[in-house]
């Protein structure tokens, strides 16, 4: 295999983290691999038990079944996060949107939601960014996620969240509606193969605003990116040294312009195929309603739960799940159909 080679080459940790990002992705390929055979030796063995056609093997039988089915299940699953950037490290940014203070607030509220989900999984995650709000919560954040499947679950979270609650902030306290954006890229480090020209890029450097320690209020090590080009701006002011800000606000560069070329190639599928959806601030893709009712709808899959508060708190799998069903229905679907 190319990578296990790259991996045994004498000069792969001259590049520490283009080191680690390859032997993440090796790692990762040598579990998928792992998996599958175990799975077929599963096969086989149960095949070898039927074939005996013992009567008194029947319950040992039936057990093995039940857990082959059950473990066939999970593998039908895996296979729907087998889209290209799907095994690795993802990014996501969340931007409040109009509402001021309550819209800031439940930015912070999805935030906490996303770290706690991923804190259940034992995934590593970083805030690479963040703007705190003008009373509570935040206008925007982003932040790395590190762990096995990330990218292909959490772009099950891209879009706009509607939260419909009594506001905290309003004094006769009426019920509010407020949005939040949430945006998801894959992460792929050093591996990423969008090239940006350096002549493309305007850096700024200003002071860090964000609470980081006293040595971020002193100098301009925060650093702000405006790729021409493309017209997009990404900052970071979380880590200690305006280099370090610099490569990982680099970093995310590459991981939105990642995604803009997938979503380039995807809209040339679907307009080839006579289709076009609209990806507007104003299709929310999933509301919390905290009063007058209790419940969690998604509006793409239907799935919806009364409990509120174990969605806040990171209970998002089934969510996640729903939504990687139906996006692998709706191409079955077509497929039969021959679009």
């Amino acid at each position: 295999m190319a990578l296990e080679k790259q991996a045994a080459g004498p000069e792969l940790w001259n590049d520490p983290e283009s080191a680690r990002h390859l032997m993440q992705r090796l790692s990762r390929l040598q579990d998928d691999v792992n998996y599958w055979n175990s799975l077929r030796q599963q096969i086989a063995d149960t095949q070898e038990l039927l074939s005996l056609e013992d009567e008194e093997l029947l319950p040992d039988l039936e057990a093995e079944t039940g857990t082959l089915e059950a473990e066939l299940e999970r593998a039908e699953f895996r296979l729907m996060l087998s889209g290209k950037y799907d095994q690795g490290d993802a990014i996501f940014a969340i931007h409040a949107g109009a509402g001021g203070t309550d819209a800031q607030d439940w930015a912070q509220m999805l935030l906490r939601m996303f770290l706690r989900w991923a804190e259940r999984r034992e995934f590593q995650t970083e805030i690479l960014d963040s703007l705190d709000g003008e009373e509570a919560g935040i206008k925007s954040a982003t932040v790395g996620v590190s762990g096995p499947y990330t990218y292909g679950y959490l772009k099950a979270e891209r879009g706009v969240h509607r939260l419909v609650r009594l506001s905290p902030f309003d004094s006769a306290h009426r019920r509010h509606t407020s949005f939040a954006l949430v945006e998801v890229w894959p992460d792929l480090g050093d591996e990423v193969e969008i090239k940006i020209n350096p002549d493309d890029l305007e850096i700024a450097t200003f002071r860090a605003s964000s609470a980081g320690g006293q040595h971020m209020q002193k100098n301009d090590t925060a650093v702000r990116i405006h790729h021409r080009p493309s017209g997009l701006v990404v900052s970071c002011q979380n880590e200690r040294s305006q280099t370090q800000n610099r490569e990982t606000a680099l970093r995310v560069l590459k991981a939105r312009l990642t995604q803009i070329e997938e979503e380039k190639r995807q809209q040339q599928i679907a307009d080839l195929k006579g289709e076009h959806t609209s990806a507007g601030w104003g299709n929310q893709i999933r509301s919390y309603v905290q009063h007058p009712y209790q419940m969690v709808k998604d509006h793409r899959t239907n799935y919806e739960t009364g409990n509120v508060q174990a969605v806040l708190d990171g209970d998002l799998d089934a969510f996640m799940e729903a939504y990687l069903r139906h996006t692998l229905g709706q191409s079955r679907g077509k497929a039969a159909n021959g679009k």
